[in-house]
């Protein structure tokens, strides 16, 4: 089931995705911002400026487009989603919120049709669109299946100048049916909430009295004698009926350490005393977990102070030294995703991202023991989560769909979309896209890497991609000079049309790049897709295997199967 989907995700559900053929959707779907995110990769020093490109554009207008998708909407079986989008649409006018969540509700009704009748949802956003978001959700869901909304401190303090500091992001939780998979999960105990009420020691360790009763009678089970107690005589209930309470008693679990005395001084009788037991600190599992998932910024998720570690399993993204951050906009921790697949699925259940980014949902799917469907619009996200999964992961097997499998497919991609094939060959020569759609002069540089052969010292690798069919001589020329105008080590010109000798006879003019630890290489290589495709042909500096230091590493990780300590059913 492992798989990596490039295209639009509403195409691919339609035609790829089977119906209830899925566990555990969570999406993190652009938020209507009016923004250009840029993904950051990581450069040597003096290198920052360049090191960015434009992952996403996060706008939607009201077009044609938007149109024929909300045509779809009012034709659906669903006629509560039909209708509420008209009634949103009333409200709004044809404007760009309505785009968005045209856009939005087309795709949530074809991820309720994927979804398992035992599955769940997790939508994440933020307050742009949040409360618009909640009523799409419930005309597709039903308002009955809303079971969350979970509130995440994101970020640190915002200053802003005419309101409070936007701070949290909003994840809405909604299952498709009443019958959905639900594991509890725990968090840890603070210090302070230790010392506070495991205030009691023994030899088994550090413990906390509590009372086997809650306020209030109950007519059932909970409200029947046990042993000489009556809990009704005292108001109260039995929290832990007949069977459970004497499995207390028998783990020897109950304890009467508090004697009440009457005004004479003499004992209550033992009939109206109520029994508790204890609960050791180490058999403890922690505290469930809230709707509001908050930690202290700058500190990887821990308190201040003499405070334990609280929502320790989410780093903060934030911090430039979390080995989990990419670089990528909008990346969240892969601590909350671990929250979400734990509670909502088991070992082998199928996990959904259909807006995959740079993977962090897929990646702890798969280190939970989970299998995982990625869908990402841009070859840049897909190339990126590839790159993780196969550092983090290195014996995994998962495919690959739309992209480019032949020199057919190169063609389609080339004529189709110029940007997405040079980030798409960018990566075949393991080397990082350069700018991107970014408009101004053209450079001459489609990629770029960096290697260090000597101790301190980043020397530059420059790609020229062509994907047109006639390449010739000028523009192995253009390479040259733009190699020595950037003082780069070596150029590699990768092209889709097989190169003519006049360009052979030109790049092997340059001469080559004398590396200080050895080896020679040319400083301006052609090489062919068809050529990277078929492994035939490779780029030729140091780490170029493994992608020089234009990337950041992925932690190797063993694969977990185990729900982990913070974790019970």
């Amino acid at each position: 089931m492992n798989a990596l989907y490039y295209g639009d995700n509403l195409q691919v559900l339609r035609e790829s995705i089977a119906d209830e053929s899925v566990d555990l959707i969570y999406l993190d779907p652009p938020f209507n911002s009016k923004r250009d995110y840029n993904v950051l990769f990581q450069s040597p020093k003096g290198e920052e400026s360049d090191a960015q490109i434009v992952a996403f554009e996060d706008s939607w207008h009201w077009g044609e487009k938007a149109e024929r998708e909300f045509s779809e909407i009012r034709k659906c079986a669903n006629t509560d989603a039909a209708e509420m989008m008209q009634a949103l649409r009333s409200f709004l006018g044809d404007n760009d919120m309505l785009a968005y969540l045209t856009m939005m509700a087309n795709r949530l009704l074809e991820l309720h049709r994927v979804l398992k009748l035992t599955g769940s949802l997790y939508l994440h956003c933020d307050p742009t669109a949040s409360h618009y978001l909640k009523i799409v959700l419930d005309a597709v869901f039903g308002h009955e299946n809303f079971r969350s909304e979970i509130i995440w401190r994101r970020s640190a303090a915002h200053n802003s100048a005419r309101r409070y500091g936007p701070i949290h992001d909003t994840i809405f939780f909604y299952s498709k049916t009443e019958s959905f998979k639900w594991n509890r999960v725990f968090n840890t105990y603070t210090r302070a909430y230790v010392e506070s009420f495991f205030n009691n020691v023994d030899d088994k360790g550090r413990y906390r009295t509590q009372t086997l009763t809650g306020s209030g009678t109950r007519n059932g089970e909970s409200g029947q004698p046990w042993r000489v107690y009556d809990p009704t005589s005292k108001g109260r209930h039995w929290a832990f009926p007949g069977p459970i309470a004497e499995e207390l008693g028998i783990q020897g679990l109950t304890v009467h350490q508090k004697l009440d005395y009457l005004a004479d001084n003499s004992l209550i009788m033992e009939s109206n005393w109520l029994p508790e037991y204890r609960q050791y600190l180490h058999q403890s599992p922690g505290v469930l977990l809230q709707d509001i998932w908050a930690y202290q910024p700058f500190t990887n998720g821990v308190l201040f102070g003499t405070d334990l570690p609280i929502d320790d399993d989410i780093r903060w993204v934030g911090d430039r030294n979390d080995p989990d951050k990419l670089g990528y906009p909008t990346q969240k921790p892969r601590g909350i995703l671990e929250r979400m697949i734990r509670a909502s699925s088991d070992c082998g259940d199928v996990v959904l991202d259909p807006f995959c980014g740079c993977g962090t949902a897929v990646h702890a799917a798969q280190s939970l023991g989970r299998e995982w469907i990625g869908i990402d619009i841009t070859h840049l996200a897909i190339s990126l989560i590839e790159r993780r999964l196969r550092g983090a992961f290195p014996s995994i097997q998962f495919a690959v769909f739309g992209t480019p499998t032949d020199l057919d497919g190169a063609r389609d991609l080339a004529l189709r979309d110029k940007y997405q094939f040079q980030w798409w060959a960018c990566f075949l020569v393991n080397c990082r896209p350069y700018q991107g759609k970014k408009k101004g002069a053209d450079t001459g540089i489609d990629g770029l890497d960096f290697f260090e052969d000597e101790k301190g010292k980043a020397k530059r690798v420059i790609v020229s991609v062509k994907g047109g069919e006639n390449v010739g001589v000028t523009m192995v020329k253009d390479l040259i000079a733009t190699v020595q105008r950037e003082k780069a080590a070596v150029g590699l010109f990768v092209t889709l049309a097989p190169p003519t000798r006049p360009m052979k006879t030109e790049a092997a003019s340059a001469g080559f790049y004398e590396s200080p630890i050895g080896g020679s290489y040319p400083r301006i290589q052609i090489l062919t897709i068809e050529g990277l495709m078929n492994g035939s042909e490779r780029p030729q500096y140091p780490l170029s295997q493994s992608g020089g230091l234009a990337f950041k590493r992925t932690k190797v990780e063993v694969r977990n199967t185990e729900q982990g300590t913070l974790f019970g059913k």
